[in-house]
């Protein structure tokens, strides 16, 4: 019994000496503060106590300090790290202490105790007087800058020269535009270089070359034309092909600026925009815009083709009714998340549609664009009131030409103005010509009177009485 006794006093005393040396603190430390403060009596328990806690508290500080280091991304630990831990466990901050300095520290032995302290930089009176004295700082000044003067940039220091602005005649322009979508498209800047490179696979990298070489094949053979039907058929149904949208739309709008005396061209370039639209698996809404720009070209642009005679002709009337169709399509798909896209759209096709210096096709591909944009309110609201005005100042005279192109125009252009009227009824009114009453004279003088002679005379030669009925209706629509 006592040499167990002897044991367990032996493994008290064992444990008590290692936790003694257990302490990083230094009790002396404590109890110089507890002197100043007036406490002179502690004992060695107390006194163990309480260095125990500075030593807990200390870690706790140095743990907030390190937390807020690392979530700024550094690997030195200052003194504004220390201030917020403190704030964050509801403690003081320490004032006097916050500098972007590094602080430099000083050793002074007092026996066998150190004695750090901050060093304070010794500065001379006498250089404190004769130092240079900062720059004054510039009153604040306001000027103007005209980016542009009626569209042209005036020559300033301010704006680009002409050298920098032909270096940029060539990059992507449009909201969204990318210059670094040219890569793949054939058309390459080598004044641009892209900050970020766009990682595509090389199976999307051949899918791409191999549409474009279907695509823009002109051969007449059979199989030739099973393939780009083939292409155009892969690219409105395949559901992997997102990110070559951009190098899409940029290849669309290139082949377009670049070959507008080529009817095939152009036509192809619709008929990939159009798979591109109907392909349900893609996300088009932010290239709404880029998009509308090489269809209103197509549809709008004065010098397409460069062919004459009677059956180049029908081609440019049909690209131009294709890209009027194409035109709809975008406005009905994406006018909800660009709610400026069918205003815009309208307002373009109404000004070419009023423009009596642009070619008789431009009038025609602007009569389809604001059918196909603005539907029915738009032939209510604005082509009917419109109507008059065109008639007199542009249909007549291209009536009154003799040659055999003009003719083909007119034709064209009336029976775009008449098939738009159409939609103010219903289809099966629209098949019932003659069936559903007659044009009495009033109705014919009434309706000639608001549209034209020329536009009216081909209205009340139909017989359609609901017709007549829905245009007085829109005369008197406000």
């Amino acid at each position: 019994m006592a040499a167990t006794r002897d044991a367990r006093a032996a493994t008290q005393d064992v444990n008590k000496t290692t936790h003694e040396q257990r302490l990083l603190w230094n009790q002396e430390n404590v109890k110089d503060v507890a002197e100043s403060v007036g406490v002179a009596a502690l004992g060695d328990e107390a006194l163990r106590t309480l260095s125990q806690d500075v030593e807990y508290r200390i870690g706790q500080v140095l743990v907030e300090a390190l937390r807020f280091m690392r979530l700024s991304s550094r690997s030195h630990m200052t003194i504004q790290d220390v201030c917020l831990a403190l704030q964050v466990l509801d403690v003081e901050p320490i004032y006097g202490y916050d500098t972007s300095r590094p602080l430099e520290y000083g050793e002074a032995n007092l026996g066998s105790q150190a004695l750090y302290y901050v060093q304070d930089e010794e500065m001379e009176f006498e250089k404190l007087i004769n130092v240079a004295l900062p720059k004054i700082p510039r009153d604040a000044s306001f000027t103007r800058h005209w980016l542009a003067l009626n569209g042209v940039q005036p020559a300033s220091t301010s704006n680009p020269s002409t050298a920098e602005s032909r270096s940029q005649e060539l990059l992507p322009k449009g909201l969204g535009a990318n210059p670094a979508l040219a890569a793949l498209s054939g058309q390459d800047n080598p004044n641009f270089k892209p900050a970020v490179k766009h990682v595509v696979s090389q199976e999307l990298i051949l899918y791409f070359e191999k549409i474009q070489a279907a695509v823009m094949d002109e051969s007449p053979d059979v199989e030739v034309q099973r393939l780009r039907e083939a292409a155009l058929e892969s690219v409105s149904s395949e559901a992997s092909i997102h990110q070559l949208v951009p190098y899409f739309v940029n290849f669309i709008s290139s082949q377009v600026t670049h070959h507008l005396d080529d009817i095939f061209v152009l036509r192809q370039m619709m008929e990939l925009t159009n798979a591109l639209i109907n392909n349900q698996h893609l996300f088009l809404a932010p290239y709404a815009s880029p998009l509308c720009a090489p269809v209103l070209t197509c549809m709008l642009g004065r010098k397409i083709g460069s062919d004459h005679g009677v059956a180049a002709l029908k081609e440019l009337y049909q690209l131009r009714e294709f890209a009027a169709s194409l035109v709809g399509q975008i406005a009905r798909k994406y006018s909800d998340s660009n709610k400026i896209l069918r205003p815009k759209l309208v307002r373009t096709c109404l000004k070419s549609f009023l423009n009596p210096s642009v070619p008789p096709s431009v009038w025609f591909g602007a009569i389809n664009g604001l059918v196909s944009a603005g539907g029915v309110d738009v032939v209510k609201i604005i082509l009917l009131r419109n109507l008059k005005e065109f008639e007199t100042s542009m249909l007549a005279p291209l009536q009154q030409k003799n040659d055999q192109l003009s003719a083909h125009e007119f034709r064209a252009i009336l029976g775009a103005i008449v098939k738009a009227i159409q939609l103010l009824i219903t289809e099966d009114l629209v098949m019932m010509d003659g069936m559903n009453g007659y044009s009495s004279e009033n109705e014919a003088s009434q309706i000639k009177a608001f549209v034209g002679d020329i536009v009216g005379d081909r209205i009340v030669q139909l017989g359609n009485h609901t017709l007549n009925q829905a245009i007085l209706d829109a005369k008197n629509f406000h």
